[in-house]
């Protein structure tokens, strides 16, 4: 073979060789009686309300997160260094109830319609992000219980980073701006 011909057939192959390293997508993983909340370290089964897990690369367990809050806010984290592969959200839709969020009824964080400043409470205390697979669902939930249903990309940070889910003080919105910077940045590395 020509070394004109073989230049280009061999950087084929070397970018063939990168896609096959990008990570596969995870399967979400059944909740179980030994699951621990990655800030708080309690069981998660003894806490009502949604739960979540990230998936890291190079990681064979996943992060589980008492709050579905929680999870976005270390997904937003300028600190958390690791390559997320996949987070998953209990379908509240699919729920046994409120205090039995459920073990495998597991849906994509991405794909998931969430209620916002509900009156309910997450299973730590805090205002919390309650999940749905289907829109419809997250209405009903939404008309019974207050808030409104936003989709994964459109929730501000504030609703994840500050304490009770409100607008941050005024001397914090330079902090929640940069923030939001560095929230952009991550959505634009990873396209």
């Amino acid at each position: 073979m020509k070394p004109v011909l073989l230049l280009p057939l061999l950087a084929a192959l070397a970018l063939g060789a990168c896609r096959a390293e990008d990570v596969a997508k995870p399967e979400a993983v059944a909740l179980t009686a030994e699951a621990a909340g990655h800030f708080c370290q309690m069981n998660l089964m003894e806490h009502p309300g949604p739960k979540a897990q990230v998936h890291l690369k190079d990681q064979p367990n996943p992060l589980f997160f008492s709050q579905v809050r929680d999870a976005v806010a270390y997904k937003l984290m300028p600190e958390q260094d690791g390559q997320i592969t996949a987070i998953y959200v209990n379908d509240m839709g699919a729920a046994p109830s409120w205090e039995q969020p459920g073990t495998t009824n597991w849906i994509d964080a991405d794909a998931a319609f969430y209620v916002t400043g509900s009156a309910r409470q997450g299973g730590m205390g805090a205002p919390e992000l309650i999940p749905f697979a289907a829109d419809s669902a997250a209405r009903a939930f939404a008309q019974a219980n207050g808030g409104t249903v936003q989709r994964l990309d459109e929730i501000a940070p504030e609703t994840v980073l500050t304490a009770d889910g409100a607008a941050a003080p005024e001397e914090d919105a330079d902090f929640l701006a940069r923030l939001q910077v560095l929230a952009d940045d991550r959505k634009k590395e990873k396209m």
